[in-house]
C-alpha cells in the first residue's frame, strides 16, 4: 500500500472507532522501528525475528531446524498504557483485536489470542483464521467476558503455528485493539477457525458421506500398492489402514453432486478404531507443553499431486507425481487429535469450514492421516463392514 494511502486509512479507522470507544492502541508500523514488541518461539525447534520493513513488519520464521512440524511462534505486545480498561466494567463492552497480515504460502492459519497476567486458560480468548491465499487479509477477535482491570497487564498476540519446515515469512501491515461495544460494533473480519470445538450432534448433518477411495501409501515401498492391508479377526480377515511413521493413510470423497453448494459450518470426520499401539514417556523427554503433542494422529489437506487415484492401484509414487512433500500435502495439519483406543471405538474430527468448503470446490483433493509420535493407529477400511465402519464424513451445505 502507498504510504499517503496507507495513513489516510489509519486516519480514518481511528475516526470511525471513535464512536465505539474512548481509546484504542494501533501500530502501523510507519517508522521502520518497533516499539514494545515481545517475539518468541516455544516447543520444538522453531526460532523467530520480528523486522520492521517499509510501512509493515514482517515474522520471519525459521523451522528448518525442526523435526516434528510441532512449534509454535509468537509476537506479543502490552496494550494496557493505551486503553481505558475501566470500560471493561460493563459487560457490553469487550477487547477486539484486529490485524492486516499476508502469509508466504497458502492456505495457513494464523491465531490471535488475548491473555492477562492472571490468565490460566489460554484457549479461552484465542480464534485462528484460515488464510486462504496470499494477499492481504484482515482479520479480529473480540474477547468473551475478559478479566481486565486497571493495573493488568493486557497481552495481544499473534501467532504463527506449525507451518512446516522450512522458513517462512509473515507481514503485519497493521495490528490494532480497541474496547469496542458489542452491541454497536461490527462482526468480527476473516475466516474463524474455532480453537478444538466441541463435536455437535450427528444428525444435525444432512449429508452423511462414505468414503469413495481409501488406501495407504508407504514411504519405504514408494512403488507398492497397499490396499490390501489386512489384519485376522475372529469373524475372519478384516481390511484396516494403519498408520505409522512410513505409512499414512490417504482418503479421498466423491463430492461432484456439491460442487456448487456453500459449506454450512464446519464438518465431522469419522474413523472407527481397529487398534491403537502407542507409548513413550515423551514428557519426560520434552517437558509437559511439548511432550503433551505426541501420541496422536495429524489430518492434513492434500492440495496436489493425482487428483484422481484409486484406491487399488495408488502408490507413494504415483499420488506425489514425482512433487516434493509441499506441493502435494499442507503443511499445516487441519488437526492433531488421540485416536479412540477400543476396537470398535469411533474417533471424530472436526473439519473447519474453510477446508470443507476447499473440499467441495475440488481444491482440497481429500485428506492424509499420519502420525505424530511413535503410533500404530489402525482404523477400518471401506472395504470393511459393507462400507459402514469405513472413514466417512458429515457436513451441511447451502445453496
Amino acid at each position: 500500500m502507498h504510504m499517503i494511502q496507507k495513513t489516510i486509512a489509519v486516519f480514518l479507522m481511528v475516526l470511525m472507532a471513535t464512536g465505539i470507544c474512548q481509546a484504542q492502541f494501533i501500530d502501523s508500523f510507519e517508522d521502520n522501528k518497533l516499539e514494545g514488541w515481545l517475539f518468541f518461539p516455544g516447543d520444538g525447534n522453531a526460532s523467530i525475528d520480528f523486522v520492521p520493513k517499509q510501512g509493515y513488519a514482517t515474522m520471519v520464521v525459521d523451522a528448518s531446524k525442526d523435526r516434528h512440524n510441532a512449534y509454535w511462534t509468537i509476537i506479543k505486545r502490552n496494550v494496557a498504557p493505551f486503553l481505558k480498561l475501566e470500560k471493561l466494567k460493563d459487560p457490553a463492552f469487550e477487547l477486539r483485536v484486529e490485524a492486516r497480515v499476508r502469509i508466504p504460502r497458502a492456505p495457513r492459519r494464523l491465531n490471535i489470542m488475548v491473555n492477562t497476567q492472571k490468565t490460566t486458560d489460554f484457549h479461552h480468548d484465542l480464534m485462528e483464521f484460515d488464510i486462504p491465499d496470499t494477499s492481504w487479509h484482515v482479520i479480529s477477535m473480540t474477547t468473551r467476558n475478559l478479566d481486565a482491570v486497571p493495573g493488568d497487564s493486557l497481552f495481544v498476540q499473534l501467532g504463527v503455528t506449525d507451518f512446516g519446515l522450512g522458513q517462512y515469512e509473515v507481514d503485519v501491515d497493521y495490528f490494532k485493539a480497541d474496547i469496542v461495544n458489542t452491541k454497536k460494533a461490527d462482526p468480527d473480519k476473516g475466516l474463524r477457525v474455532p480453537y478444538h470445538p466441541p463435536i455437535p450432534d450427528l444428525n444435525t448433518f444432512s449429508n452423511h458421506l462414505n468414503v469413495t477411495h481409501d488406501a495407504l501409501i508407504n514411504l519405504d515401498f514408494p512403488e507398492v500398492n497397499f490396499n490390501d492391508w489386512q489384519v485376522k479377526e475372529k469373524g475372519g480377515n478384516a481390511r484396516i489402514l494403519t498408520v505409522n511413521g512410513n505409512q499414512w493413510a490417504v482418503l479421498r470423497w466423491d463430492l461432484k453432486q456439491f460442487k456448487n453448494q456453500k459449506a454450512q459450518g464446519a464438518a465431522v470426520l469419522e474413523l472407527t478404531t481397529q487398534s491403537v499401539s502407542k507409548g513413550g514417556n515423551y514428557i519426560e523427554a520434552y517437558g509437559q507443553d511439548y511432550g503433551m503433542e505426541f501420541g496422536k494422529i495429524r489430518v492434513i489437506e492434500i492440495l496436489g499431486g493425482d487428483p484422481d487415484w484409486e484406491q487399488g492401484k495408488v502408490t507413494f509414487n504415483s499420488l506425489m507425481q514425482g512433487k516434493p512433500y509441499e506441493e502435494v500435502f499442507n503443511e499445516q495439519m487441519m488437526y492433531d487429535t488421540e485416536m479412540a483406543e477400543q476396537n470398535g471405538d469411533k474417533t471424530y474430527i472436526t473439519i473447519s469450514e474453510p477446508v470443507l468448503q476447499r473440499l467441495l470446490d475440488g481444491t482440497t483433493k481429500g485428506l492424509l492421516i499420519r502420525p505424530l509420535g511413535a503410533i500404530d493407529a489402525s482404523f477400518y477400511a471401506s472395504e470393511n463392514g459393507k462400507g459402514m465402519d469405513g472413514p466417512k464424513i458429515h457436513f451441511n451445505t447451502k445453496k
